[in-house]
């Protein structure tokens, strides 16, 4: 209710956007239900010494500084954002490629007439990913990384994929494969840009390797990122990582260019195993509610402009009988 009030409908849902930032490994605690606008009594309530934020601003609906109280008591501070990365990027991704190839939504009249409208920037470029100004850096890698080792004991498990929007999808069935063992050391490999291409097809992948990478890597239960994976489960993979368990998804596996199972490798040693999310949620979807979120608020917009129009000239009328 705060989101859509202050910025617009959210695109996903309150338990989705909880889970995902309480899986994001430098998140202790989350804050359910909190203001739009950071109050001192909340830092108090949740016994936060201060706040801290991008250095881009943010107001209410009002037009007011939503940290304002905050800053005056001197608990306030600052992080600087990184350029080319923010949600209203990504949104601009997402709607540049709806097109009538992009998706498996019905291509209705209704659709068709708004494609046009979608997303319209001159600064698309890369043919996978849109609009991305994103630069990757090795400081910002070393960042993110964990730095750590699997130890002995440790259960090494690899995991593949796009890893595209990083969602609650994504976080389930990491969480699950974390809880197949003791001591899980999970590394995730992750295709370059064209390979996601290739198997996913569209305009996918929205996020570039380089931005999906720091995405895995945020999360609590990832250990490391093999940037730019082989599409097939190579022996050579599996024994370099020493890797004892391979897992995918529920998720259709699209076979390899010469048409030949990316995980027959694990298969033949016996140490492929399929997990379930129990999500339903997709990449795909994600853009259909960020489509139905732009349907909407282009339907609402046409409705009270033609609403103001009829104010507008039942007024001229007026003046004219007068």
């Amino acid at each position: 209710e705060e989101i859509a009030k202050h910025k617009g409908p959210p695109v996903f849902t309150q338990e989705e956007r909880y889970k995902m930032v309480q899986a994001i490994k430098w998140v202790d605690e989350i804050a359910p239900g909190a203001p739009y606008v950071t109050t001192l009594e909340t830092l108090d309530k949740y016994n936060c010494d201060f706040c801290v934020h991008g250095d881009d601003i943010t107001l209410t609906v009002d037009g007011k500084d939503t940290y304002e109280e905050v800053k005056t008591a001197g608990r306030y501070r600052e992080c600087k954002r990184t350029q080319g990365v923010s949600t209203t990027d990504l949104v601009g991704r997402m709607l540049l490629m709806t097109k009538a190839h992009h998706s498996n939504i019905d291509e209705d009249l209704d659709y068709r007439k708004h494609t046009d409208n979608f997303g319209k920037g001159p600064k698309g470029h890369s043919p996978w990913t849109g609009v991305s100004q994103f630069l990757q850096t090795s400081q910002k890698i070393i960042q993110f990384a964990s730095g750590k080792e699997p130890q002995p004991g440790d259960t090494i498990i690899y995991v593949a994929g796009a890893f595209d929007l990083f969602h609650i999808g994504h976080v389930d069935f990491l969480e699950k494969v974390h809880q197949l063992a003791e001591k899980p050391y999970i590394i995730a490999g992750l295709h370059f840009d064209q390979e996601v291409n290739r198997y996913k097809g569209k305009n996918y992948p929205i996020m570039n390797i380089h931005e999906r990478t720091l995405s895995v890597l945020a999360c609590r239960y990832v250990s490391e990122v093999v940037i730019g994976a082989p599409y097939a489960v190579t022996a050579d993979l599996l024994d370099h990582f020493r890797v004892t368990l391979v897992c995918h998804g529920m998720t259709e596996v699209v076979p390899d260019k010469d048409g030949s199972d990316p995980y027959e490798e694990p298969k033949r040693r016996g140490i492929f195993q399929l997990v379930d999310s129990g999500s339903n949620l997709t990449t795909d979807l994600i853009v259909q509610r960020i489509i139905k979120n732009r349907l909407e608020y282009e339907a609402r917009n046409q409705k009270k402009e033609a609403k103001e129009l009829a104010v507008l000239e039942a007024m001229k009328r007026l003046e004219e009988k007068h």
